[in-house]
């Protein structure tokens, strides 16, 4: 079977991204970065010269200061820095780490909720499909970041209390939660649609006219024809999961300072976008790559498996 070009690339970009997510903490210890401290007073060796990190602006009052630009070379403040005159490069990475984790763990949890549901409700049927859908409902018809930004606002405000566990507002399992909930009606009616298929193949009514309690028809029977669209539908509610994270991140409800991921790094270089474009740009790139690369995974996904037998 000839892999696809458009595969093959998504392929080395998202494998590229997640490897530099993973080393993000040797490169700053390599070049001895803090990341998560203010440098706004240090001095850096640059073309032979000891330059400041915060330099004064280039106007007829110089008045303000700008941090220092890109160098494009191996070494401390490749990317340059940011207002707080913290290594981009190092953020960068260590955004990327933080953004990739919540999105698929946000996915994983979504789907792994979704798929109880779906059985729960597409094998039972009757009033339990009824409740589980008209549930689903409301939830769909909320539109997405507005009730990303609600639940974020009050767990921020008042953490996450599960029994004996609470989590504070600076927990990553926060947003993790949160983006998990907000997409947790689209993943279920999609799979609540397919569970209502496959309860309605020979072999499932053969199998529970054999007397298999229905437990194990779910488990033996259905589940495993429903592996294949969790599989496709993963990558794809992955993207969803990191741009709902950017999101909110970005208006501050997400990733807690001095915590950083890709929507705060934006965020952060919003004032510097006519001065230091960089900094915005490169972690809005970021994303665009990423989320490019999930949505081409899924489709070749989908079109090797083929619609039938996913969706």
């Amino acid at each position: 079977m000839r892999i696809p070009i458009s595969v093959l690339l998504a392929l080395a970009v998202l494998s590229a991204i997640v490897m530099g997510a993973v080393f993000a903490a040797p490169y700053a210890h390599l070049y001895d970065m803090t990341p998560f401290e203010s440098h706004i007073v240090d001095t850096i060796q640059r073309d032979g010269h000891r330059v400041g990190v915060m330099q004064r602006n280039d106007n007829s009052l110089h008045l303000g200061y700008t941090p220092i630009g890109p160098s494009w070379r191996a070494g401390p403040y490749a990317l340059g820095a940011d207002a707080q005159g913290r290594d981009v490069a190092s953020r960068l990475l260590y955004g990327g780490r933080n953004s990739l984790m919540i999105a698929s763990a946000a996915a994983l949890l979504g789907l792994t909720l979704a798929t109880f549901l779906s059985l729960w409700a597409g094998f039972a049927g009757g009033w339990v499909e009824r409740i589980v859908s008209w549930i689903m409902t409301m939830l769909w018809a909320v539109p997405v970041y507005l009730f990303a930004s609600c639940l974020s606002m009050t767990m921020l405000r008042d953490g996450l209390h599960l029994g004996p566990v609470t989590l504070t507002a600076d927990n990553r399992l926060i947003p993790v939660c949160v983006i998990a909930a907000v997409y947790l009606p689209y993943a279920a009616r999609l799979l609540t649609t397919r569970v209502r298929q496959l309860a309605h193949r020979d072999y499932v009514k053969i199998a529970a006219s054999f007397g298999a309690s229905p437990v194990k028809v779910v488990v033996r029977e259905i589940l495993p024809g429903l592996l294949l669209s969790l599989m496709t539908f993963f990558p794809l509610l992955m993207a969803l999961c990191l741009l709902a994270e950017s999101a909110l991140s970005f208006l501050s409800l997400g990733v807690q300072a001095p915590d950083v991921s890709w929507g705060s790094m934006i965020r952060d270089g919003e004032g510097l976008i006519y001065t230091r474009p960089v900094i915005a740009l490169l972690p809005g790139m970021m994303i665009m790559l990423t989320v490019l690369s999930l949505y081409i995974l899924s489709e070749s996904w989908t079109r090797a498996l083929g619609r039938r037998d996913v969706i």
